[in-house]
């Protein structure tokens, strides 16, 4: 029993002990999202162009034509966590578009056994109850095209709201820029920053509930955390190109660019900042079926023998639109190849001009 406390204490004190130097605040944000840009290892920043371009770049919102909503739904860990994400945009004129976006990251029905045993060291398993632990974004978006022909800009209002049972929840926020840009010979190019300002999050931890599982295990007692970590911010580019092959066939590839302002485990990495390419492709036939593939989140692991070894993540998905309905599916690994972590991820979009 006392292993059920231990791991309890520890996965509760690695989520709320939050220092103001802990810089990998909110990483569910970071996940991704539809699973058409999964299957191309994410590699959508500089041609987005649906709702879901409210996660990925915002300025891709100025092109939807009517409503849109999206879904998605996936698990990860051997479905212990289930990542949930809905989204809607609609244009406001021909030159801007708005856009909403609701994340949910959690782990449901975790047992709490801090009141197993009472005090006078009776086991009551009727004690038990269970509690989740979960992560919402909440995002705003606003689009608009402007003047230069080709050129758009978009910025997004996020609102954090993480919760661990009755222990301890916080509140965030933080904005997100983008910019698109298509040239004459339909070259495309997107920046993305994330966490423009930093983003904070400020816990409110019940001190009680946090002695009860402190000092459930004899020598495990610590101190009350601190109540703050940040977001960094963090750029994307992207560059892409679309070909068309006798009427019927397209092919799509993208690559993009992640930086982070830190020194860290990337296949590019100094003590200002590090840098992780993404390459991505999607082949399509009529507009109607298509194959993507992609690699990213490349590593370099130090080994038991202070070698280092480069990882990667692959990623494969197949897509099926007719009219204003698309449904895509995506096989992939949140961590790297090494680790088996696939999980399997499903989307799917609706364009309201099919009502019409």
């Amino acid at each position: 029993m006392k292993n059920y406390l231990v791991i309890l204490l520890t996965l509760t004190s690695l989520a709320t002990i939050a220092q103001t130097t802990r810089k990998y605040s909110n990483e569910f944000m970071n996940i991704g999202v539809d699973a058409a840009s999964l299957g191309m290892s994410n590699a959508v920043v500089s041609h987005t162009a649906d709702v879901n371009s409210g996660y990925w770049n915002p300025a891709g919102l100025v092109h939807i034509e009517d409503k849109q909503v999206a879904l998605m739904h996936s698990s990860y860990f051997a479905n212990i966590a289930n990542y949930n994400y809905i989204a809607f945009a609609m244009p406001l004129d021909d030159r801007s578009a708005v856009g909403i976006s609701l994340i949910r990251f959690g782990v449901d029905d975790i047992l709490d056994t801090t009141q197993l045993i009472d005090d006078q060291g009776n086991i009551n398993y009727d004690r038990i109850s269970t509690f989740s632990t979960a992560d919402y974004g909440l995002t705003f978006s606003y689009a608009r095209k402007l003047p230069l022909d080709g050129l758009n800009f978009g910025v997004n209002a996020k609102i954090i709201r993480r919760i661990i049972g009755d222990f301890a929840s916080s509140w965030g926020f933080g904005l997100d820029a983008g910019i698109q840009f298509e040239t004459d010979n339909d070259w495309k190019f997107g920046l993305m920053a994330r966490d423009i300002t930093t983003t904070y999050n400020a816990w409110a931890i019940d001190e009680d509930k946090f002695e009860e599982i402190s000092s459930a295990v004899d020598g495990q007692n610590q101190e009350l955390p601190e109540t703050t970590e940040i977001t960094i911010p963090k750029l994307q580019f992207g560059v892409s190109k679309k070909w068309i092959f006798n009427y019927d066939y397209s092919l799509l590839a993208a690559t993009n660019l992640i930086v982070r302002f830190e020194e860290n485990n990337d296949i590019i990495s100094t003590s200002f900042a590090s840098i992780n390419p993404a390459l991505g492709f999607e082949f399509g036939y009529t507009d109607l079926v298509f194959l993507r593939g992609g690699v990213g989140n490349f590593q370099n692991e130090l080994q038991i023998d202070n070698s280092e070894s480069l990882t990667f993540q692959p990623n494969f998905g197949v897509g099926f639109k007719y009219k204003g309905i698309q449904i895509d599916y995506a096989f992939t690994d949140i961590g790297d190849q090494s680790a088996a972590l696939y999980s399997n991820v499903f989307s799917l979009k609706i364009d309201f001009g099919i009502f019409r």
